[in-house]
């Protein structure tokens, strides 16, 4: 680790690098305003004392230039009583805190001591997490570029706009920004800029004084204060009136926000991000939203491919749902029968993940015996891997060849043994075997018929020869028309 010491008493500074003993960190000294940005420019810096008249350099801020220039880097401020008031206004631009001189070489240690720790925790924290967040959002050239770029951006305080189909993930993306960033301790505060009604619209975002409308009995704070030292994500943020994107642009120029019926303005410290399925650049041509708010908004833009064009995200996605609704709806799911699985990989999910989740929601609910089977899928998606699994083997160059199975690669998680899709051999396929295809549906019905003849009408058995419980049973009989004595006709 990087540290760097900027102090205008030499002395001070010659005590530290003689006596300095934190293992595991490179000491940068510098005592002349004007070394102190080659310095930084040369080197990467993990974490930075500096003084208070070396906090502007060339007529720039140099904690805001740190902090663009050396993502994740912390930076205490050094006063004294004569120059605090300096100090405390770095820390409204993004320094941790400060530190009053005079100081001992022991104070310094022991913070870089604790930030080491902290950073040790939170690299391998980011790395497992970033392992997960690999898996979950699709190992793909365009989803490994979005990734790279969001371990970038995220510990710095810029604009990220997130574009998308509707479903596709754009509210978890914010919120993996959020986490890698260092307000992750700090609110996140989520914002559908297209629920809330026009009339309210301002109120509900930037607070409103007692009075100022009818019906504002209290004075009430909005969700930008509410978000206040954390991250807002304003969601469908083209949704947003003209007056309200005035707004918007003005606390983006000044971090300045004022209530409804308020004439003071109100400092706040929001990192802002965005996300919206339309065009915003038609939407400006059109003159619906303003260039100058997309500019601001658009400091980082990230696109999200649709689940469609992210398939090997399927198996851990499906694995995360089954996970999330174990607690959910009190079932565990243990297993998941080969042809369901084949189906969840054959869907084209024109609702992206949203809809991936409730179809996994359905499933859990629907499931027997903790194993989730291809009945218990939505129809649309039973369906689409019927007639996907039927013409699979005599499509030439899908991949499938005569007298070949089919695979899909198996889903591993701890605690639930989903198997691979092995159907069983495929003989080579006569003419006479093409004029007998049978739908489905069909097949299904005299296979049932036949287990009821061969087990004389014993339900219980053929449940058993079968293996499926009674409802299930019960269930297909129903969806087959399948009458037996003794049912009401």
């Amino acid at each position: 680790m990087n540290v760097l010491i900027a102090d205008l008493d030499q002395k001070f500074i010659g005590d530290i690098q003689h006596s300095w003993s934190v293992a595991g960190t490179t000491l940068l000294t510098c005592t002349r305003e004007s070394d102190l940005m080659p310095i930084v420019k040369q080197n990467s810096i993990d974490l930075a004392f500096i003084e208070v008249p070396f906090l502007m350099q060339e007529n720039m801020d140099m904690v805001s230039f740190l902090k663009e220039s050396h993502p994740g880097i912390e930076v205490f401020v050094l006063c004294d009583d004569r120059n605090w008031q300096g100090a405390a206004s770095a820390i409204t631009r993004g320094a941790n805190t400060f530190l009053k001189k005079p100081l001992t070489i022991s104070q310094l240690e022991t913070t870089t001591q604790k930030v080491r720790a902290q950073l040790l925790n939170k690299s391998n924290n980011q790395l497992m997490e970033s392992q997960v967040l690999d898996g979950l959002l699709g190992n793909t050239p365009e989803m490994r570029k979005i990734l790279k770029t969001v371990y970038k951006v995220a510990p710095t305080n810029s604009t990220v706009l997130i574009t998308g189909e509707s479903g596709s993930g754009k509210e978890f993306l914010a919120n993996v920004i959020h986490r890698y960033s260092k307000r992750a301790a700090e609110p996140f505060v989520a914002v559908n800029c297209g629920a809330i009604p026009e009339n309210l619209v301002e109120s509900e975002l930037f607070g409103s004084k007692k009075g100022s409308f009818t019906g504002a009995t209290a004075d009430k704070k909005g969700l930008f204060e509410s978000a206040n030292g954390g991250t807002l994500f304003l969601d469908e943020v083209g949704e947003l009136s003209p007056a309200t994107q005035v707004k918007l642009l003005r606390f983006l120029q000044n971090h300045e926000i004022r209530r409804v019926g308020d004439t003071q303005p109100q400092y706040l410290d929001v990192r802002v991000l965005a996300a919206t399925n339309r065009d915003l650049q038609e939407a400006m041509q059109e003159g619906r939203f303003r260039e100058d708010l997309y500019y601001r908004l658009n400091t980082f833009h990230l696109l999200l491919p649709p689940l469609r064009e992210r398939k090997p995200a399927l198996p851990n996605l499906i694995k995360y749902f089954i996970l999330k609704n174990k607690d959910a709806q009190g079932k565990e799911i243990v297993d998941l029968e080969p042809a369901a699985l084949y189906a969840l990989t054959r869907y084209s999910y024109p609702g992206n993940i949203r809809e991936l989740e409730n179809i996994i929601e359905h499933a859990t609910v629907l499931a027997e015996g903790g194993v989730i089977r291809l009945e218990d899928l939505p129809e649309g998606v039973q369906e689409c891997a019927r007639e996907q699994a039927v013409a699979i083997p005599h499509i030439k160059g899908s991949g499938a060849q005569e007298g070949k199975s089919i695979e899909v690669s198996p889903v591993e998680v701890p605690g639930i043994s989903f198997e691979s899709v092995k159907p069983r051999e495929l003989p080579a396929a006569s003419e006479k075997d093409s004029e007998e295809l049978l739908p489905l549906e069909e097949m299904e019905r005299r296979y049932i018929l036949r287990a009821l003849s061969v087990c004389k009408g014993n339900r219980t058995e053929v449940c058993k020869r079968l293996g499926i419980s009674r409802a299930t049973l019960w269930r297909k009989l129903k969806e087959l028309k399948i009458i037996m004595d003794g049912d009401e006709k």
